[in-house]
């Protein structure tokens, strides 16, 4: 069971529990069934499990916020009545961790603030820094003991891919993991998550921004309804490269997620070309008609 509008991957199993039909939808003839809630909503999850918990093993969240939805933040509270409500229907709880994990959303995974530990739960990305790809599925004891017994058994996981335990992608995530004792960067992290939010305060008001949507450093600045053919969120990105600064769009809502080492400066230095790049893509895309029609002509 997914949430709607919920990305977890692109392979077959990942796209089935994907919610987002711009990405999937020519590959829906491959996919298996899934049943669907409401993000953010945990009376419908309660209404779709009451109705179909035999048949569902697991309920898949991004914990507190969906990424490539546009970063949509949960309600305080989402995560753990998800939990809740796991429990009394029998059913497991996998968090993908691969976007909030390793200190992205203000604490080393998403699930601690809520108190919530889930059944299964997915790394990637940040566990090495970005440097090297590696993934990894972490298990509560419960599910795995499920696989031990004697030889003879044979209740091995027998599953696994050709660079399983990558030496390299290993060793960078011992690495990283260490920066993150040694360095202290999730507590070094808290004052810039601070100053983010007091900076993006002003982008909030701006008349171009619709919304401004965070949790720690995962951001998206909501550019509102715009014909799809001017391409918002793109021309932000064209300007922001213009003043020295790489930011994403997903649609029309700018993306940001900079790095837990910037500075507090880069950080004010990028929220201000930030700002500067949506008010000019505004101002390019009100004057783009007229110009093709000048071509035109």
């Amino acid at each position: 069971m997914r949430l709607r509008e919920a990305y977890h991957g692109d392979t077959i199993g990942s796209v089935s529990v994907g919610g987002i039909d711009l990405f999937h939808s020519t590959y829906r003839p491959l996919l298996f069934e899934t049943h669907a809630s409401e993000p953010g909503d945990a009376a419908d999850l309660e209404r779709v499990l009451a109705i179909h918990h035999e048949e569902v093993a697991a309920v898949i969240v991004e914990p507190l916020v969906q990424g490539a939805a546009g970063i949509l933040v949960q309600p305080p509270g989402y995560l753990r009545a998800v939990r809740k409500l796991c429990d009394s229907y029998g059913v497991l709880l996998i968090c993908d961790e691969v976007a909030t994990g390793f200190g992205r959303t203000g604490t080393m995974f998403a699930c601690e603030q809520e108190g919530v530990a889930p059944d299964l739960m997915c790394l990637a990305k940040g566990i090495t820094g970005g440097y090297l790809p590696l993934a990894a599925t972490l298990a509560s004891e419960e599910i795995y003991e499920c696989f031990l017994g004697a030889y003879e058994e044979y209740r091995t996981f027998f599953h696994g891919h050709t660079y399983t335990g990558n030496p390299l992608a290993c060793a960078a995530a011992l690495a990283n993991l260490d920066v993150f004792e040694s360095e202290r960067t999730i507590e070094r992290l808290q004052p810039k998550i601070t100053l983010l939010g007091d900076l993006l305060t002003g982008v909030e008001a701006m008349p171009e921004v619709a919304e401004v949507r965070r949790k720690g450093f995962m951001v998206g600045i909501d550019l509102g309804e715009h014909d799809p053919a001017l391409r918002m969120g793109h021309r932000v990105t064209v300007e922001a490269r213009k003043r020295g600064a790489f930011v994403r769009p997903l649609a029309d809502t700018v993306v940001l997620m900079p790095p837990l080492s910037i500075s507090e400066g880069e950080l004010r230095e990028l929220v201000r070309i930030t700002a500067e790049s949506i008010e000019a893509a505004l101002a390019s895309a009100a004057l783009a008609p007229a110009r093709e029609l000048r071509q035109a002509a």
